[in-house]
């Protein structure tokens, strides 16, 4: 049992970090990017928390997620020209 404790929160540590470093700085929230890699780094499993809840960016949703898609008249439509 300890043993899984300590992988989740291995696991967690990692995502956190390879997360944050891929991220543009200028989506990251809160702190610098600099500044979120070493929370993560130094306080593993609360800077990890921290991150995915304060610093990480809002997703944006997409058309196909709930999101208002654009609307794309006939004429420039390549798909309805396509079946004419």
């Amino acid at each position: 049992m300890r043993l899984w404790f300590t992988i989740l929160v291995l696991a967690l540590s990692f995502y956190a970090f390879f997360d944050c470093a891929r991220t543009p700085q200028e989506e990251v929230r809160r702190f610098p990017k600099w500044a979120w890699l070493l929370l993560i780094f130094i306080f593993s499993s609360l800077g990890a928390i921290s991150w995915l809840v304060f610093g990480r960016p809002k997703r944006n949703p997409g058309p196909g997620r709930g999101g208002r898609g654009k609307i794309i008249p006939p004429d420039d439509d390549p798909d309805f020209l396509r079946k004419l």
